[in-house]
């Protein structure tokens, strides 16, 4: 029994390793921003999107996140910082969690930034961490969902969607993001 849970953990961290380091190297800035394009233009088919789309400071687009795991997981994706509808840097997000989780899930992630202070403390840093440098409210968000315009409050909404495959456990806390060349 433990020769086949060890087994089923060493395969998923080759498959692991081999979707990051692809995703790491595959994307060019023409291929991100084209695809941060294609899931902004999904987000605004989600009613109370225009408000937020409207009112952010910055958003950031993380069009494809994949998450792996069986007991240990890992996930990893590459978007761009948009302000004022012009990208202003490239950025990898990475995770690492241990815990209830078995399967494998493509995500996009929507980070809006509806404070200015909190868009410039983003900036700053050189690594951002949720959870440690920033509070985030994540909205999941569904077929056929909308936006409350209550979260619009908040510094900084998360919106995930699009999400294809199966996986117990849907949050941000400990992703860091970190800004990259392209």
């Amino acid at each position: 029994m433990m020769k086949k849970i060890f087994l089923i953990v060493a395969l998923i961290t080759i498959f692991m390793s081999f979707v990051l380091t692809n995703n790491a190297i595959a994307y060019t800035a023409k291929q991100i921003d084209t695809d941060v394009d294609a899931t902004l233009n999904l987000f605004e088919e989600v009613k109370g999107s225009n408000t937020v789309l409207e009112s952010a400071k910055g958003l950031l687009v993380f069009p494809s996140v994949i998450k792996a795991g069986f007991g240990i997981g890992g996930e990893y994706g590459e978007g761009a910082l948009r302000i004022k509808g012009e990208t202003a840097g490239y950025y990898s997000t990475v995770a690492a969690s241990i815990g209830f989780q078995i399967g494998a899930q493509k995500k996009s992630i929507i980070i809006a930034f509806m404070q200015k202070g909190a868009l410039d403390k983003f900036r700053n840093s050189s690594g951002w961490k949720i959870g440690a440098d920033a509070s985030i409210a994540v909205i999941a968000i569904g077929a056929g969902g909308s936006i409350d315009t209550a979260t619009h409050n908040e510094p900084i909404i998360a919106f995930v969607f699009d999400q294809k495959g199966l996986m117990y456990n849907l949050t941000l806390e400990g992703a860091k993001i970190t800004e990259i060349k392209k």
